[in-house]
């Protein structure tokens, strides 16, 4: 507003400079490359520092867990509703309370398994765990680190947890899929007592940061809102009419059509200018893990987790030249309905909290600086592409058969 003023009374030259001093007050100031990642993962691990580092950024196959002080606390996340698991726990829980001295935390709905409730054998183990309940009880600050046991379903349920730093995971496959589950529990022994002692391989998994803001149109509580502090809100922030409700995303974000049998019809807009139109089934906005969740079996390409990037994927998009795009991890998206849209839309965040979205409500998405620290088996490049060959099978095909000598 200054420049302005003072513009209306310069010579013609003079209000070029003014208008240039305009243009480059008003130019963005948001970096592409996103925020820098916290290094800090819960009450005492961090990033072993490398003081090759450039810019301050480390390269990802440096990347190496160190902890500020021994670790004594541990959360224990096991796929419920699955017998098979019920040993590889009970195995777990005892090493770690009784060889390792450790404080275990598990849910108390995995206590309530008959399995485990009626097994006398395991009572006085099961007397020295700490529960906690989803949605009531933090524990965000009294968690050193966190093992799971099942299929990628407990990562990403484990991410949910902690809306703000999160301690290091160790993902031990024992589910269906197992991409982001790299450790086998057979030597869980040795591998966990590498951890407990430190220096392992790491790759920090962005996240998306991501804030729904809704019109008042009823006074109503809801439970699913989680400030990113990761305290439970009490129970929704509101400001003039609004909601206002925030998440921590590791796989992505979907918006769809619903129950609406019309195609879904909303705007995307990237730092604030509109870039397209979605009329189709929906969209999904992914961090690169999630490029290899919903993303991939929509079309989409599958990225690097160390990639700094958002993916942008249409779902059965009514245009044939609508392709995934992928774009730098500082931009801001913001999803709104159409003005002229039919119905309404759904989102959903890693599968859960759903909720619809109708006119005037919006989605802003951005790179979260709390990423998701998961310990490697070997490193984040072998990692990755065993567990695309192994859990996809990417790129395998019967091989094509040579030359006989006598065809040369």
């Amino acid at each position: 507003m200054f420049l302005e003023n003072v513009r209306k009374g310069l010579c013609s030259d003079c209000a070029a400079l003014a208008a240039m001093l305009c243009t480059i007050v008003n130019r963005r100031t948001r970096s592409l490359h996103g925020p820098c990642p916290v290094t800090t993962f819960g009450p005492k691990a961090c990033m072993l520092q490398n003081p090759k580092a450039i810019m301050h950024i480390q390269d990802p196959a440096s990347q190496r867990l160190t902890w500020n002080k021994p670790p004594k606390s541990v959360l224990v996340i096991k796929k419920i509703r699955d017998a098979s698991l019920l040993q590889p726990f009970k195995e777990l829980c005892v090493y770690l309370t009784e060889v390792n001295n450790m404080i275990v935390y598990v849910e108390k709905k995995v206590l309530e398994d008959p399995a485990i409730a009626n097994d006398d054998n395991f009572g006085p183990v099961k007397k020295k765990f700490c529960t906690f309940r989803e949605d009531y009880d933090d524990i965000s600050n009294q968690i050193d680190f966190i093992i799971c046991l099942g299929g990628d379903g407990t990562l990403l349920y484990a991410s949910s947890l902690f809306q703000g730093s999160v301690p290091p995971v160790m993902a031990f496959h024992l589910g269906s899929l197992g991409f982001l589950t790299p450790f086998n529990f057979e030597n869980f022994q040795s591998q966990v007592t590498q951890v407990i002692e430190g220096n392992a391989a790491l790759v920090l998994r962005s996240r998306l940061k991501v804030k729904v803001v809704k019109e008042h149109r009823e006074k109503m509580t809801v439970q699913n809102g989680i400030e990113e502090n990761g305290v439970a809100p009490t129970n929704i922030e509101k400001e003039v009419g609004k909601q206002i409700m925030q998440y921590q995303v590791l796989n992505e974000v979907v918006v769809d059509r619903g129950p609406s049998s019309y195609l879904s019809n909303v705007d995307v807009f990237l730092d604030g200018h509109l870039i397209t139109t979605v009329q189709g089934d929906g969209v999904i906005v992914s961090t690169p893990t999630g490029s290899t969740a919903y993303a991939a079996a929509a079309g989409a390409s599958m990225i690097h987790p160390n990639v700094p990037a958002i993916m942008i994927t249409p779902i059965c998009p009514h245009s044939l030249s609508f392709r995934p795009i992928v774009v730098p991890a500082g931009v801001e998206l913001k999803i709104m309905l159409s003005p002229d849209a039919r119905n309404t839309a759904w989102v959903s965040f890693d599968g859960r909290k759903r909720q619809e979205i109708c006119h005037g409500d919006s989605i802003s998405i951005t790179t979260s600086c709390y990423p998701l620290p998961s310990i490697c088996f070997q490193d984040p490049v072998s990692d990755w592409f065993e567990s695309l060959a192994e859990c996809l099978h990417w790129n395998v095909r019967k091989k094509q058969n040579n030359f006989g000598e006598e065809e040369f």
